[in-house]
């Protein structure tokens, strides 16, 4: 019990650091393409605690430790606000704030085991340096899934005709609904882990 307590709290703290780099990242890429709502909301900051959400940052990391034993643990914050109106090119800007959280998880990633080739090898260490490493792949791979709201589905929008991103756009309040059967059906697991081990070995490759 207490190793599975252990688990949890060191998970869920690793969770917190990639869940920070993603939102920040959504927040850094929209100010620099000219909306200020992240800034003026307080969300252009590596602070976690301002980016917690109840059920998304604690809730479901929690069940899904304890329903998989650990083997998959993934959480979300706070959505970033983004203004769209408010950007320099709507439709163009949608698709690189969409897939900035992604790339800032796989970029940390990768700069994480480039590291780890110069900090000693101690057990604990290259425990911590692999699940983080792992969870920031994860989380990447995890929110390029098209399906609304994850981030896929607005890099979807971005590419879209302007009538059928309406359309598609009108499926977000089931994007939940749509995500918690693919998860628990185990068909979520079938369509991103070969891509889940593809990118981590591709990115654990520098460490070696």
């Amino acid at each position: 019990m207490a190793i599975n307590f252990i688990g949890l709290v060191v998970s869920f703290a690793l969770l917190m650091l990639a869940i920070t780099v993603h939102e920040f990242a959504h927040g850094y890429v929209a100010f620099k393409l000219g909306d200020q709502t992240a800034r003026l909301s307080g969300r252009l900051t590596l602070n976690p605690l301002a980016h917690i959400d109840p059920f998304w940052t604690v809730i479901l990391p929690v069940m899904l430790f304890i329903t998989t034993g650990g083997r998959f643990v993934f959480g979300s914050a706070k959505p970033v606000p983004v203004n769209y109106a408010a950007l320099r090119n709507p439709k163009r800007d949608m698709i690189w704030i969409g897939i900035a959280g992604p790339l800032a998880n796989f970029l940390l990633a990768f700069v994480i085991s480039l590291a780890w080739k110069f900090i000693p090898g101690a057990d604990a260490v290259s425990f911590l340096l692999a699940n983080l490493i792992h969870l920031n792949v994860v989380l990447g791979v995890f929110n390029l899934i098209p399906v609304p709201p994850l981030d896929g589905s607005r890099v979807l929008m971005g590419l879209l005709p302007y009538e059928a991103m309406k359309s598609y756009a009108a499926a977000e309040p089931y994007g939940f609904i749509i995500v918690s059967v693919l998860m628990f059906t185990g068909v979520l697991y079938t369509i991103i882990d070969p891509l889940i081990i593809f990118i981590q070995n591709l990115i654990m490759w520098v460490h070696f």
